[in-house]
């Protein structure tokens, strides 16, 4: 059910005919209440689309009844006419359902450069409206794709010990349960490519129905990007759209301890961004980038993220060849406190690298399967980072030939 499996929300996804090959492209999700809270976080990206600038001042109060996401363009770097089609956007939901427009965020996700076809997507936010439904949440996630082949959701909900999920990967434990009562937290997510963000990742909605104002919901959430969406890096190269919204509907009217809404709020988060890692555009392997025994975090994440974003090694990986050598000059690029002469490296548990030299024999190491598991140790400390991204493939450059993106 995604973003409407929290009560209080209902949703709906379209084909308004802003992709030319007529597949879903406009998505509606409305915050029913009674409580309309809310946070976001955006890109760090110095050059934001229309759609970030005008959620980041909706965000500011705190506030948000609905979102419209558009996929089919981006509405970045397209100046003064690309705002002002985005406020256009909000006037429309607001005056469809009844809100004000300052209470409506915006997302896009497309093309670059071009600017929306609004005598498609204003009617459609009508059509949209008209369809919304609380079993409306699918179709919602349907209709954010762009080069995604699947949609991505996720669900927790608090009772006493399952998580639910839409891709197959979850993390349950501490009482999570799919008996009754209680509160929920949903999501949905988009993105396959330009995965490699700060404080956010693509496009990504999460609703709950727990009772919470909005400076509650701003500390879960930037807890929970930090260490899922934050550490999610497929290719290095950070979106101009990424946005990552959290919606309280108050609608079980629980408040649950905040370190159980932030863990269920994680444990989403770390389910979509996993599920964006699996279906990164081209990728043949899923490679989970760990740091162990670092000075400190800020160190782990760095090297963590210089191995994920060395090329060789994920050409290495996708030929399935354990090639430690590439680990260890990617963390030699960084700034983090090391010695040479006692770094580790495992791939599958296969220690190939001890003490900075010839470890086990690299024939020992098992890279059949889908995923890759890399630890590094820089035995410097007792901190740990974990950082996601796939191998380097020829279907991910045809990819990037054959689409604009």
């Amino acid at each position: 059910m995604s973003v409407t499996a929290a009560k209080g929300f209902t949703a709906a996804g379209i084909a308004a005919g802003i992709k030319e090959n007529g597949n879903p492209d406009l998505a509606l999700v409305v915050n029913d209440g009674p409580r309309r809270a809310a946070a976001g976080v955006f890109t760090s990206n110095r050059v934001k689309a229309a759609p970030v600038l005008w959620s980041e001042q909706v965000l500011a109060s705190g506030q948000v009844s609905a979102v419209v996401l558009n996929s089919g363009g981006a509405n970045a770097c397209t100046g003064p006419k690309g705002f002002q089609d985005t406020h256009a956007t909000a006037e429309k939901a607001a005056e469809v359902l009844g809100r004000g427009a300052v209470e409506v965020a915006v997302c896009s996700t497309g093309l670059i450069g071009v600017l929306l076809p609004m005598d498609k997507l204003l009617p459609g936010i009508e059509t949209a409206a008209a369809q919304l439904s609380e079993h409306g949440g699918e179709k919602a996630a349907i209709a954010i794709k762009t080069t995604d082949t699947v949609h991505k959701t996720s669900v927790v909900t608090r009772g006493s010990s399952r998580t639910e999920s839409g891709g197959g990967w979850t993390e349950s434990g501490g009482g999570w349960t799919e008996s009754g009562g209680g509160w929920t937290v949903g999501g949905m997510a988009k993105g396959a490519g330009m995965l490699a963000p700060g404080l956010a990742t693509m496009l990504v909605v999460l609703t709950t129905d727990a009772e919470l104002d909005g400076e509650v919901l701003d500390r879960a959430l930037r807890a929970a990007t930090k260490v899922t969406f934050d550490r999610v890096d497929s290719d290095g190269c950070m979106s101009t759209n990424d946005t990552v919204l959290l919606l309280s509907s108050g609608a079980s009217g629980i408040t649950p301890p905040y370190d159980d809404f932030a863990e269920a709020v994680r444990l989403v988060c770390a389910d979509l961004a996993r599920q964006l890692i699996g279906d990164a555009e081209g990728a043949g392997k899923d490679i989970k980038v760990e740091v162990i025994n670092a000075a400190s975090e800020d160190d782990a994440v760095e090297v963590g993220r210089s191995i994920a974003r060395n090329n060789l090694l994920k050409c290495a990986i996708h030929g399935e060849d354990p090639n430690w050598g590439r680990v260890l000059s990617a963390i030699g690029t960084t700034r983090a406190a090391f010695e040479p002469d006692q770094l580790n490296v495992a791939i599958n548990g296969v220690w190939v690298c001890k003490n900075g030299s010839v470890g086990e024999d690299r024939e020992l190491v098992d890279m059949r399967y889908r995923e890759v598991h890399i630890v590094a140790d820089l035995a410097a400390g007792s901190e740990t980072a974990t950082i996601w991204t796939n191998d380097l493939t020829a279907e991910y450059v045809h990819e990037n030939s054959a689409y604009s993106s």
